[in-house]
């Protein structure tokens, strides 16, 4: 089949890799310059890097380099795609600076894409539409009061992606609106030669040290299936079943032990910076790595923190700029950088195709986060943010070729939105509403994994998940996953 792939990171990549070793034609369609999704140059902020190891943040037949940190920074893993598909000769089919405009279906279910690139504007037809675009489409940017008299006396609003020059800030007061990763990333990054550096929370979150007592890292806690264990999934059974029933209170005393550590370990409490509510609450939406070097600045009054608070104007006065906050204290403020997240969307396709793909309440109603059941040869991969997500996009990939050979035996449509809508309102209860519209499945990844590898009746060994109980989940031990759908489905390797 001839098949459009829209995006060119880790789910576009290996999804183009693997359906073209399938005997498919593939076409991707990446918009920026580059390949990486959201390790693109374009996104690259200051002291961006990983939140997994090398070792546990890679495809399964293509290590990390040996020479890369244990956390590779973003120009890192945007080189390691670039070699990637260097290496499976996948850029002949990636178009890059070619953004999709509309695709729309025919009345026979095939695609027509219509997109704008270096050539100008082109149509196509393709018998599938696959959506690797990921969740983090389009910069999600407070709307400040007062924002154009700022920006008109020299002030700067952006987005954390958008911030991708340190030497901007030189002298300058920065105010860095969130607490997530990129938040605390870009307060560090910024440097020593600006003039203050202030990030407003609205909410303080808990975050993991690398390394737990500077000795044990943290991969040994929640990249194993025994982290994902500590936390309730939405269907309790084994060694799970026992960690959250019988055995509960050796749970409990784990997790307290891990909170009692963090906090000690990072000062929080002589900082004024302790979350509200119990550590587990860690994994209600997404898990945030400590940024090496945040709490040090804090304490040596480098980086201001203005917890429970958020930004309720922005203003000019005599040629300086201000920011005034809901406690009513003012600062100056140069560069407003937000790491407010992103907004999931999907605009090139027309209202009509939207109204399949979302429920109700505006979430991605996607069974195993890839199959719309009211779409015809519509798929999506990468939609689901996890620790494992170069492996789960490989999976992915894996998946809907089994699909498109029809070697996959899925439950009847009412049985995918029965379980999808399930699921839907299970993440909702769990995340307080956090869940980036049904795509967030921290820290459930290898749970998710698992499940597409039911689906191809190819699951790992008892071996090899008790090992992954113990130690962080190995990628290079899921090569084989396609070795052997291959062989069942007679391609050649």
């Amino acid at each position: 089949m001839k098949i459009a792939i829209i995006g060119a990171g880790f789910a576009g990549l290996t999804t183009a890799r693997h359906l073209h070793d399938f005997g498919h034609e593939t076409k991707v369609f990446e918009k920026v310059g580059d390949v990486g999704g959201v390790w693109s140059r374009t996104r690259t902020y200051p002291g961006v890097s990983t939140q997994n190891g090398k070792d546990t943040y890679c495809l399964s037949d293509f290590p990390m380099p040996k020479s890369y940190p244990e956390w590779p920074s973003g120009p890192q893993v945007q080189a390691y795609l670039q070699a990637y598909a260097e290496r499976f000769q996948l850029l002949p089919r990636v178009h890059l600076n070619t953004e999709v405009l509309a695709a729309t279906q025919e009345p026979d279910q095939r695609w027509r894409v219509t997109a704008r690139g270096p050539q100008g504007e082109s149509t196509e037809i393709f018998d599938k539409l696959i959506l690797c675009n990921g969740i983090f489409s389009r910069p999600a940017v407070p709307e400040f009061a007062g924002a154009a008299a700022f920006a008109a006396a020299g002030g700067r609003v952006c987005h954390s992606s958008e911030f991708t020059d340190p030497a901007q800030a030189k002298g300058k007061h920065v105010l860095v609106v969130g607490y997530g990763k990129s938040s605390c990333d870009v307060a560090v990054g910024v440097g020593d030669d600006v003039a203050s550096v202030t990030v407003v929370a609205r909410e303080i979150i808990w975050k993991v040290p690398k390394k737990l007592a500077g000795v044990l890292n943290y991969k040994y806690l929640l990249l194993t299936r025994m982290g994902e264990a500590l936390f309730p999934y939405i269907r309790l059974k084994g060694a799970e079943a026992f960690l959250h029933g019988a055995g509960k209170g050796v749970r409990n005393q784990m997790v307290g032990s891990v909170q009692a550590l963090t906090t000690a370990q990072l000062g929080l409490k002589k900082l004024g910076l302790m979350p509200r509510g119990p550590f587990e609450r860690i994994a209600r939406s997404t898990v945030s790595l400590v940024t090496e070097g945040f709490f040090e600045r804090v304490a040596a009054g480098k980086i201001a923190v203005k917890r429970d608070s958020e930004i309720r104007e922005l203003s000019a006065e005599g040629g300086r700029t201000f920011a005034t906050l809901s406690t009513g204290e003012k600062l100056p403020a140069d560069i407003v950088i937000c790491g407010t997240g992103w907004k999931q969307e999907i605009p090139f396709l027309d209202a009509a195709t939207q109204a399949r793909i979302f429920d109700a309440r505006g979430n991605f109603r996607l069974y195993r986060y890839m199959l719309p059941p009211d779409a015809n040869n519509l798929l999506f991969n990468g939609y689901n943010s996890s620790f494992f997500s170069p492996l789960s996009a490989e999976m992915g990939a894996l998946w809907i070729a089994a699909l498109f050979a029809g070697d996959l035996k899925l439950p009847s449509r009412a049985e995918q939105i029965a379980l999808t809508d399930e699921r839907l309102a299970w993440m909702e209860a769990r995340t307080e509403g956090k869940h980036a519209r049904g795509t967030n499945i921290i820290p459930f990844s290898m749970h998710q994994i698992d499940d597409m590898l039911d689906d191809l009746g190819l699951s790992i060994s008892r071996a090899q998940r008790f090992m992954e109980w113990q130690v962080p989940v190995n990628p290079l031990a899921y090569a084989k996953v396609a070795k052997k759908l291959k062989a069942r489905l007679r391609v050649a390797a």
